[in-house]
Order: structure tokens, then C-alpha cells, then sequence
């Protein structure tokens, strides 16, 4: 919050960097204490029996950097020999210490919290830098600027203090904020953050009960596609614990079958009420012939919606980089048909056998187009059924 000048006497005060050391922690799971208890003392050995699962993403989930899907835990617990509920945790069991979990994934490096509040502000000021030049997509930042969509993704979230970036990522930060170098770029966002021009995006940045919130709502849409009603089970402070007694959750007999997407699942509960902007939403697409994208729903994914998402908002898998390196295959897009798309952004055009994702432009007379690499296509929008166009609001790379 920033103080009121007329109660300060001066200059409003900049809003506060909240700093959550633990913001990477998405999903904490008991993989690792399982599978240590089970006789697999190494990632790689429960790798090995994973051949679906790629050894870097396996990481990433057990390290709780991302979250799992439900078949991808089955698959897991099937392989060290327990039921897939049995990963999960209560993160809201008095023996839960998020600190405790989290300490075998340190790198032992000296937590820094100058560095990591810089961190938070550059942050707040990329993300206000795209804001006000809507020019500024993931593809054009790629294409221009050499900040991959993951990069991107990293930087706008803090992921790491700038002085852990490369020499080529903080030059390509440089570029963005017209700068010259790092320490002019350091005093730009110190700046900025200064006059209150990072204040908007700062807004429940680093808020360690949004991310509990967001735990919760994850573990609860778990253990509905787990298909039961029981809680996961009481942490048991790192050794895995036992689970006799609790209430097993039996798995899907047909995890991978595909729907079609008639109409979205039904979500789990929402979280309480002071957190009811966290909404979460289903993931549809298959890869379809010339650019398409099927709209089957995707077993178990979802992914949290923009706080401006329509309420028919929903993911959607790019499948294929059909617009270019820059927006990846495995990247989901946030749908939203209630927005109508807008000229160098993203856009979702529905077709009779699937949907074709675009980016969109207007030519010299002012006309909305939308274009595609793979395969190479450029349409006339402005004719368009607009019920047939979405806007895509936002792009998450899980």
C-alpha cells in the first residue's frame, strides 16, 4: 500500500516488496519421501521406470516447480508402489512447515533479500513496460529482443535475482527498457518503483496466503480428477509417513481416454472467500491436420485464469508452434470468448474441425488480420463472425 501524501506531509511512499521465498513452490508433494522410503534413493532410477514422463519435468514436480497432472500421478505412484493420493499433501496439516519441505531443493546459495527484492520490482516493472506498449507479445519479445517465452515467463515472476541472468538476458532487459547497461538499468526500476510507477503491478506480488490459496485449489482440483472426496493425507515431516487409516482415492480405470469437449468439467470449491479472484479452468486440445487444434479436453489440466478472464474462459493447448519458436507447442493459452481479439495480440479463430490460434495485426487501411507460419496463412478478420474469434488474454508455459 502506498501512504496518503496529505497524512505523510511529502512524497506518497512506494508500495511494500513483499519477498516469498518460497513463490517457486507450486505443488509440495511427497514424491521424493516416498520413493527414498521405497528404495529408490535417485530421481533417475524412478525416471527410468517413467519413459512418458520427460527426467526434467519429473524433476520439476517433485522439486514442486510445477503441477502434476493426474495421470502423470498415477503413473508416478505406480511406479513406487503406492496410490496417487499418496503424493499428495495437506498443506494446511499442523505439521506442515513449507520451509522444512523445501530444504532438501536449495542450492545452498545465501538468501540475498536486496537482490531478491530487485528481482520483485524488475518484475513489476517488464510487466508495466508490456502493459503499456501492447506491441510488446511473447513473439515479438522473442523475435526482437532474443527473450524466449520461458525467459519471459521467469522474469515476470521472479524466478531468479538478476545478477544469476546471463550476460545475453540482461542485455536483451537493457534493450526492452532502453538502457545501456545493468546499472542503468537498475536505476531505472529503482526509479520507477520510487515515483509509484510499478504500484499496479506490484499489487499482490509475493502474497504467501495467494499462494497457499492457490495450493489448495490446485490439491482440490487433484483430488477430484483422482476421482474421490477424501483430503489428501497429513504430512508426516519429511520421511513420508504412513497412510494407514486415511481414505484412499482409487484411480481412474481409463486415465487417457479423450472426450470431446462439450462443456467444461465442473471445477472443485472455490477457495475462501478473501481469495475468490483464484479461479482455475480446464485444458482443451489435441493436434489436428493443417494448424489445428481439436477441442478435447485434456485429462486432469488446469490452469489459473487471469482475474479479467470471462466467466467461458478457458486453456487451450498451442500443440504445435504453427506462430514460431516464439510460442512453443506445450505453451496454454487463456481463451476467453467473450473478448473480442485486438490488433497485435493473439487471437483464436473457430473453424468446423477444430480451432487455428493467429496473431493478429492491422494493415495500412486499418483492417484487423490474422497470420500463421506453420501453416503459412493470412486471413481477413474483419468479415468474421465475431462469435467465431476469442481473444487470448494470456499464455502460461507449465
Amino acid at each position: 500500500m502506498r501512504r496518503d501524501e496529505s497524512a505523510s506531509g511529502g512524497g506518497a511512499e512506494p508500495c511494500a516488496i513483499r519477498v516469498d521465498p518460497h513463490r517457486l513452490v507450486v505443488f509440495p508433494n511427497r514424491i521424493r519421501d516416498l520413493r527414498r522410503t521405497h528404495g529408490q534413493s535417485k530421481l533417475l532410477a524412478l525416471s527410468a521406470r517413467l519413459p512418458a514422463i520427460p527426467y526434467i519435468r519429473l524433476s520439476k514436480i517433485e522439486r514442486g516447480e510445477v503441477v502434476a497432472r493426474a495421470d502423470e500421478l498415477r503413473a508416478i505412484a505406480a511406479a513406487i508402489g503406492v496410490e496417487a493420493v499418496d503424493l499428495l499433501i495437506d498443506i494446511d496439516a499442523p505439521d506442515f512447515d513449507i520451509a522444512r519441505w523445501a530444504e532438501p531443493f536449495q542450492d545452498g546459495g545465501a538468501f540475498d533479500a536486496a537482490e531478491e527484492g530487485f528481482a520483485v520490482k524488475l518484475a513489476a516493472a517488464v510487466r508495466t513496460r508490456r502493459a503499456g506498449d501492447r506491441a510488446l507479445t511473447v513473439a515479438v519479445l522473442d523475435r526482437d529482443y532474443g527473450i524466449a517465452p520461458v525467459i519471459l515467463s521467469r522474469i515476470e515472476n521472479a524466478h531468479k535475482t538478476l545478477d544469476r541472468w546471463n550476460a545475453a538476458t540482461v542485455g536483451a532487459l537493457c534493450r526492452l527498457m532502453t538502457v545501456r547497461d545493468e546499472g542503468e538499468l537498475r536505476a531505472l526500476v529503482e526509479a520507477q518503483y520510487r515515483a509509484g510507477a510499478l504500484d499496479a503491478a506490484l499489487v499482490g506480488f509475493g502474497d504467501p496466503e495467494a499462494r497457499r490459496a492457490r495450493m489448495r485449489a490446485r490439491i482440490a482440483a487433484l483430488v477430484a480428477e483422482l476421482g474421490g472426496a477424501a483430503a489428501p493425507g497429513p504430512y508426516a515431516g519429511g520421511n513420508g509417513g504412513s497412510t494407514a487409516g486415511t481414505d484412499r482415492i482409487p484411480a481412474s480405470p481409463e486415465p487417457h481416454v479423450r472426450r470431446r469437449a462439450i462443456a467444461p468439467p465442473p471445477l472443485p470449491a472455490p477457495p475462501p472467500p478473501s481469495f475468490a479472484t483464484i479461479r482455475l479452468v480446464p485444458v482443451f486440445g489435441a493436434p489436428r491436420a493443417d494448424g489445428l487444434i481439436d477441442p478435447v479436453i485434456v485429462p486432469g489440466a488446469l490452469v489459473e485464469a487471469p482475474r479479467h478472464a470471462g466467466p467461458r474462459a478457458f486453456g487451450l493447448r498451442a500443440c504445435r508452434p504453427s506462430l514460431g519458436a516464439g510460442l512453443p507447442g506445450h505453451g496454454v493459452l487463456i481463451v476467453d470468448p467473450d473478448a473480442y481479439p485486438f490488433g497485435a495480440g493473439l487471437a483464436v479463430l473457430r473453424e468446423d474441425d477444430g480451432y487455428r490460434l493467429l496473431q493478429t495485426s492491422y494493415d495500412l487501411a486499418g483492417a484487423m488480420r490474422g497470420h500463421s507460419l506453420n501453416p503459412p496463412l493470412d486471413l481477413a478478420l474483419d468479415g468474421t463472425d465475431p462469435a467465431r474469434l476469442a481473444a487470448v488474454l494470456a499464455v502460461i508455459f507449465p
